[in-house]
């Protein structure tokens, strides 16, 4: 199986024009955001329910504890959301009539939850639909974690974040770029 891609900046851009004329437009916004500033794998993001993130009060949690049913390696972890995740998902939980906790967070038509099979068909659908190839619903994961390592974050860092146990895993997501190398000789 091909490796996912890492999405530039002005491809993200332009998927998110293009999901912007869509339907559920600030769904869709919140659903490619939440791969790209949160890394989660999508069966993760499909299986999240209001509770996950929400507070009680309507405001949004600075962090997603994730049961060990929840993640492929079947351990538990907490996903950190950063403040402009935080609006995004305020903004898109103003289109939801229902707030029960219970309740997928991202709905599918029929107003059920993704199943995690749907969703990776929807961002290969989405990716497509916007002229973006070979993206699939692994890329925001995998652009998160390449974004941080270009920022200097260590990769047991990086780790953590993707909840990994081993940095050898982690190290198959980055991909050098000439950022990073530029970057790394401005060090000398």
């Amino acid at each position: 199986m091909a490796q996912a891609k890492v999405v530039t900046q002005a491809e993200l851009d332009q998927v998110l024009r293009y999901v912007s004329t869509k339907r559920y437009a600030k769904r869709d916004r919140c659903l490619l955001l939440i791969s790209f500033w949160s890394g989660m794998r999508v069966g993760e993001i499909a299986q999240l329910k209001m509770r996950d993130v929400a507070n009680e009060d309507g405001t949004i949690k600075s962090e997603i504890r994730l049961s060990a049913q929840q993640t492929k390696g079947n351990t538990a972890r907490i996903v950190f959301i950063p403040s402009k995740l935080k609006i995004e998902i305020t903004d898109y939980l103003t289109t939801r009539a229902l707030k029960n906790p219970e309740i997928p967070l991202f709905h599918t038509d029929d107003r059920l939850g993704f199943t995690p099979n749907s969703l990776c068909q929807w961002f290969f659908w989405t990716y497509k639909r916007a002229g973006i190839n070979g993206a699939s619903s692994h890329s925001g994961r995998k652009t998160f974690l390449t974004s941080l390592a270009n920022k200097g974050i260590s990769i047991h860092i990086l780790a953590s974040l993707a909840g990994h146990k081993s940095i050898a895993v982690t190290h198959r997501y980055l991909v050098a770029n000439d950022d990073m190398k530029r970057n790394a000789v401005e060090l000398i």
